[in-house]
């Protein structure tokens, strides 16, 4: 179906690694989440950004990204993987989804969660994605709204971007 990467971009909690695993399998690709790369490979990823701070973070992460657009597979990638310059220009060798949502599941798959740039909750995660919001778009081959779809259905709705861009090809 595909002979490039397949690339899930978006917003914290938007259940890019969920999608990534599922969609992986419909398409009978491998799946990678450059976060469990980064993780892997780094250390724990609120360490690297204590420790080291946030744009060494994102030099590790497009290092990650840009390493895994080599062959087809299905690319789970951190909410801030849009903001590297190298990470865009990479994302030109895969089809990009940007999985788009209103938020208001959000608050509930965030608690728990060991995210540095989220210290006020709901309110740091809405200012973040609306700064981020042009550049997923910027990047992105097609958008999928999960806001009020259950898993299936956006994975169905994937798939169904997924033959129009392969048809268009």
């Amino acid at each position: 179906m595909t002979n490039k990467p397949v690339v899930l971009v978006g917003p914290m909690g938007v259940g890019k690694t969920t999608v990534g695993k599922k969609l992986a399998k419909r398409l009978e690709l491998p799946f990678v989440d450059t976060d469990a790369v980064i993780t892997k490979n780094h250390g724990d990823i609120s360490t690297i950004f204590a420790d080291h701070g946030e744009p060494a973070f994102r030099e590790i992460e497009s290092d990650v990204l840009v390493s895994l657009l080599n062959e087809p597979a299905v690319i789970s990638t951190g909410g801030g993987a849009v903001l590297h310059e190298k990470s865009r220009e990479a994302l030109s060798l895969a089809t990009v989804v940007y999985l788009s949502t209103d938020g208001k599941h959000i608050a509930s798959r965030l608690k728990g969660g060991n995210r540095p740039l989220i210290k006020n909750g709901i309110s740091d995660w809405r200012q973040i994605y609306n700064s981020r919001k042009p550049l997923y778009e910027q990047v992105a081959d097609f958008t999928v709204d999960t806001s009020n779809s259950s898993l299936l259905q956006t994975i169905d709705a994937i798939l169904e971007g997924l033959n129009k861009q392969n048809a268009s090809a």
